[in-house]
């Protein structure tokens, strides 16, 4: 059997400013071992929100969610964030790379604040990320000398540094050229097809979306294909 990496049982959100609305609607799926997903829909449909409740980044919502068989429902901010960095990576439209530190030292952030492995280990993890993703000669580098394309793939290794069981992407190529999509989108499949790296894309891309493993459809905060 597959394992599964994630599961959402009937995850509802509401919106109560200034009147209540509710914005998804029972939405149930899992996410197995080396999947690469992709979730879309028009905007305002509840990608985004779905994304943020799953990433445990958005607390308020009913039903059940299980990262690795654990429940996060009534987990304490302490321990959530924890997930976050030990369990996800995140790669975002924008690259949130900071300008005082190096490409490596980027990458090592999460790392060092996982505090697992020693400096030294964090690093030299860092270096092999950039290296799977064709970069590693940049690492000295700061970020504004970088093309959008690279600096992408700088956040793509950063969300790789503690070996997530899961990559979740919000409009990740969002920002980028076809070119540089088409890098991202090779990137991604590779990651799952030769490391079994879980992958869950929201993205407006159908053509990148046609592309992955399988499409979630939403439409007004439900699912409607799957």
């Amino acid at each position: 059997m597959e394992s599964i990496i994630l599961q959402a049982n009937k995850i509802s959100k509401y919106f109560h400013d200034p009147s209540t609305i509710q914005v998804l609607k029972e939405i149930t799926f899992s996410l197995n071992k080396g999947e690469f997903t992709s979730i879309i829909g028009k905007s305002g449909c509840g990608k985004s929100t779905l994304l943020y409740i799953l990433s445990t980044m958005d607390t308020d919502y009913t039903g059940d969610l299980r990262i690795d068989g654990v429940g996060m429902r009534d987990k304490k901010e302490g321990e959530l964030a924890r997930v976050r960095n030990e369990k996800i990576g995140f790669v975002f439209q924008f690259h949130y790379l900071l300008n005082e530190f190096n490409v490596l030292r980027n990458v090592m952030l999460p790392g060092l604040k996982l505090g697992k492995y020693s400096e030294k280990e964090v690093e030299e993890r860092a270096y092999q990320k950039l290296k799977i993703l064709g970069i590693e000669k940049e690492a000295l580098k700061i970020p504004n000398q970088l093309s959008g394309g690279q600096k992408q793939r700088v956040a793509i290794a950063r969300a790789m540094v503690n070996d997530p069981l899961i990559i979740m992407g919000d409009e990740p190529t969002g920002n980028l050229d076809k070119k540089n999509t088409e890098i991202v989108f090779d990137i991604f499949k590779e990651l799952s097809d030769v490391y079994n790296q879980t992958l869950l894309i929201v993205t407006h891309d159908n053509e990148f979306a046609n592309r992955t493993h399988r499409i979630i459809e939403m439409e007004d905060g439900r699912i409607i294909r799957m």
